[in-house]
């Protein structure tokens, strides 16, 4: 069997700690009081800047198609370095769903796809739509033992959306594999807070808007041997080719060898900033990144007397908003997510966010510290 081999990723629970500013938080410009990187990130200063060129370039008359291609590609080593692969593994595109529609398009009618009840709808909705699908929803810790020899494809998130919790991925895979199943794995809620190089997976997602930073319409997967053999790639155009200036037109099919077959042609001023993006990500130490935001996460907890974790996300059950209103209404911008208030902290958080936080939470109403 042909996979993508990775080192395996420790799920060990963190345990609640504070290192008070990450050394990058200078970078944003905005952050004091925005708990929603789960929701849209923040560009840092690179990033906002690369945008702004791409601009002035493009009203300048300036902006060229080769550029626009040579920056999609330094950004394909980026993603390639933040999932722990190959650059020629990845395949860039513009949503989670399209990649999880071409998985779904290429299942054999009748085949049985497990996903996690209450999984984001980009991993869960085109296997749906196929209609001739067995689509089995299980809880998340019960994916693994779920896992049976008529599996043909599991797909699910690495940190669920509406709760954060994390998923056992080396499990899933060791039981996957066992059985023959195919893997797709979605890392949008967490490639950018914890390392997401060590993942066995045969189609790996991840859109780069929220803990990236990046503009909306830059996402990008990694894919395996076997998915390369077995998923037919039905969005096939110019830029699914080895070359995509030789692939512009008929009569015949022009299709790379490997992940690039699945490219659809890129948004390029999204991909200009996503340039910048992923390279400012691909260059923290992910661990470091990890400690700072699972331990202010942590200390949040700690506050509401909720439970330590190991996810850099907090939801806790807010059936009638109105924690998520306290905390809008003290200056903190946070979301709400299937019945539950959901925080979220990175790079631009520290002690300050914590405590303005849980102070709006639980009553103590404590004014937020002047913006940076």
């Amino acid at each position: 069997m042909h996979v993508i081999q990775y080192w395996r990723l420790s799920n060990e629970c963190l345990p609640p700690r504070l290192d008070g500013m990450h050394p990058s938080r200078d970078r944003f410009s905005a952050g004091r009081g925005y708990l929603a990187a789960c929701t849209l990130g923040l560009p840092a200063d690179v990033t906002r800047d690369a945008v702004r060129r791409d601009l002035e370039r493009w009203s300048a008359g300036e902006a060229t198609a080769a550029d626009y291609s040579s920056a999609l590609e330094r950004a394909r080593g980026h993603a390639a370095t933040l999932l722990g692969t190959r650059a020629d593994r990845i395949a860039t595109g513009s949503q989670v769903s399209v990649f999880a529609g071409l998985a779904a398009a290429s299942a054999p009618a009748g085949a049985e796809v497990l996903c996690v009840d209450g999984d984001f709808s980009s991993v869960v909705a085109p296997f749906l739509a196929r209609g001739d699908l067995r689509v089995r929803h299980v809880p998340l810790g019960a994916l693994a033992d779920e896992i049976t020899p008529s599996t043909w494809l599991v797909s699910y998130s690495l940190v669920q959306s509406a709760t954060g919790e994390v998923a056992d991925a080396a499990s899933v895979a060791e039981a996957a594999r066992a059985a023959g199943a195919l893997i797709l794995l979605d890392t949008t809620q967490a490639t950018g807070w914890m390392p997401t190089t060590g993942l066995d997976a045969d189609l790996i997602v991840c859109h780069a808007y929220k803990w990236l930073g990046a503009p909306r319409g830059a996402a990008f997967a990694a894919v395996s041997d076997r998915a390369v053999d077995e998923f037919i790639p039905h969005t096939a155009g110019w830029y699914s080719g080895d070359d995509p200036w030789a692939s512009c037109y008929g009569p015949e099919l022009h299709l790379a060898e490997g992940a690039r077959r699945f490219e659809v042609s890129p948004a390029w001023h999204a991909w200009a900033g996503a340039e910048a993006a992923l390279g400012f990500a691909a260059a923290l130490d992910m661990r470091e990144v990890q400690l700072h935001d699972v331990g202010l996460a942590n200390a949040f907890r700690e506050r509401l007397g909720l439970a330590a974790s190991d996810s850099a996300i907090v939801t806790w059950p807010d059936a009638d908003g109105s924690d998520l209103a306290a905390l809008t209404a003290s200056g903190v911008v946070a979301s709400g997510r299937a019945g539950r208030a959901r925080v979220a902290f990175h790079l631009w958080n520290d002690e300050d966010d914590v405590a303005s936080a849980a102070a709006a939470v639980t009553g103590r109403r404590m004014p937020l510290s002047a913006s940076r």
